[in-house]
């Protein structure tokens, strides 16, 4: 499995990862929109996108990060947004590999730290997380606020 760095080609490919992500967190099916906010977020340098490219035509997962600040730390961090590993992809790494490309572009980026969020639910992830170093935040809640 090779992690690379998103590449125009593969718009479609990571377009199709973020539909199945978004209906995992039970949200509608809808390419258009997936494909149309990728595009976005890669056009405008929003965000950081990693692939696992299989070598077949197909990516077998994707991860998102974010730039951020941590206004305590007065420093510059990522927030990983978006973790995907196609079904038939999983138990293979592939996840592991991706977060620790995250994580050695978050120190070449000079970062200070990555955050994420992921359901109470999601324990699969959790165990893989802890296993990486990752500490869960037993302090603070997160919070949010709808703006319609």
């Amino acid at each position: 499995m090779n992690i690379r760095e998103f590449e125009t080609r593969d718009l479609d490919e990571v377009a199709r990862l973020f539909n199945d992500y978004r209906m995992f967190y039970e949200q509608s099916a809808d390419l258009v929109l997936a494909k149309q906010f990728i595009d976005e977020r890669t056009s405008a340098n929003d965000s950081v996108i990693f692939v696992a490219d299989s070598g077949r035509g197909e990516l077998a997962g994707f991860c998102q990060l974010y730039p951020s600040f941590c206004s305590v730390a007065a420093a510059p961090i990522y927030v990983l947004y978006d973790l995907f590993v196609s079904p038939t992809a999983r138990r293979a790494g592939v996840a592991k590999q991706l977060l620790m490309a995250a994580a050695m572009r978050a120190k070449a980026d000079g970062k200070v730290r990555m955050d994420l969020t992921t359901a109470k639910t999601n324990l699969k992830a959790q165990a893989l997380y802890e296993s990486l170093g990752w500490r869960k935040d037993e302090i603070f809640y997160t919070y949010n606020l709808s703006i319609d």
